[in-house]
């Protein structure tokens, strides 16, 4: 790794190691680590997947009655689907509400619905129908684990029981780590029309430093928890890089970055513009990580860009 690689990680490590909880969590590996390393192995994959902080901790939101919430069942938990109409959709049938443009929303690791909301609403403003996808083991989703290529699965998942309804997707929007996963997906085939990647990750693999580096592991230790986790989810980290996936993406992209984003460094934004062919760039600043997400501008900007239509010449 280079060395602002090792800068950026360094400055996330330390973001989250002002989080509850992971000292503790830091001092019990440290130990297994020393007394029982394929145990620490083993403890330290399951951490991983863990969503920090656990959604039991997370203030419940609350969500007005023009929002509709389903559980659908999904792999081994459940995702927790929610759809708003815009006002003009009263009335109308199901066919007709089929006919309106949905957007796709999905949040970062750690996060939820809520933290969607303020771009979603500005989506049905425009008169579409926004659809917010909440990960296995976050928010009111079951389960208590989940990856990175879980949520891949989960919005291909999604798109596909839309539009075998006969939906269309006008646009995707993916936050953080939703948007490394959104990417993959789109570049696996997800039909959409528009991208928008907020806040994305340049190199996923990364996130493997970053975890040891909060909780004290060894590059072994490291090492062999990465292939645990590619041997049990069949992926390979290195597949979801910027450098691999913005090659496969030709529809117009819109990515959104603070330059003080103290978890996802604002190079990532840089690198997924060098490899993208048809991506527009909103940089922002003093909004960090979650902040831009409800920025007045930014969420207008979004919105917008969105509701553009896409022509092919």
């Amino acid at each position: 790794m280079n060395a602002v690689t090792n800068e950026s990680i360094r400055a996330t490590a330390e973001f989250y190691e002002r989080s509850v909880g992971v000292k503790f969590f830091r001092a019990a590996l440290s130990m297994t680590e020393r007394l029982a390393p394929a145990l620490a192995v083993r403890f330290a994959h399951r951490l991983f997947l863990t969503p920090l902080p656990p959604k039991w901790l997370q203030r419940r939101h609350a969500w007005s009655p023009s929002w509709t919430i389903e559980s659908w069942l999904f792999e081994d938990a459940a995702l927790t689907v929610y759809r708003r109409m815009s006002s003009d959709c009263d009335g109308m049938g199901a066919a007709s509400v089929s006919d309106r443009q949905h957007v796709l929303l999905i949040h970062g690791w750690g996060g939820s619905a809520a933290q969607m909301q303020p771009i979603a609403n500005a989506i049905a403003d425009r008169g579409m129908v926004p659809i917010i996808v909440e990960a296995p083991a976050h928010g009111r989703s079951k389960g208590a684990t989940s990856s990175l290529p879980q949520f891949a699965r989960a919005m291909e998942y999604v798109a596909t029981r839309l539009t075998l309804q006969g939906i269309s997707i006008q646009g995707v929007i993916a936050h953080s780590l939703g948007a490394s996963a959104t990417a993959f997906a789109v570049a696996r085939g997800l039909p959409t029309e528009r991208l928008v990647l907020i806040a994305p990750p340049d190199r996923p693999r990364d996130f493997t430093h970053m975890f040891a580096s909060v909780f004290g592991l060894s590059e072994q230790t490291r090492a062999r928890m990465q292939r645990r986790i590619e041997a049990r989810e069949a992926a390979h980290m290195d597949a979801f890089a910027s450098r691999r996936l913005a090659t496969q993406i030709s529809m117009p992209t819109l990515i959104v970055h603070d330059e003080n984003d103290g978890v996802n460094p604002f190079v990532s934004a840089s690198r997924w513009m060098s490899y993208l062919t048809n991506a527009q760039l909103v940089a922002t600043q003093r909004l960090g990580h979650r902040k831009v997400l409800r920025e007045n501008d930014v969420v207008d900007a979004i919105a917008s860009f969105v509701a553009l239509p896409h022509y092919v010449s």
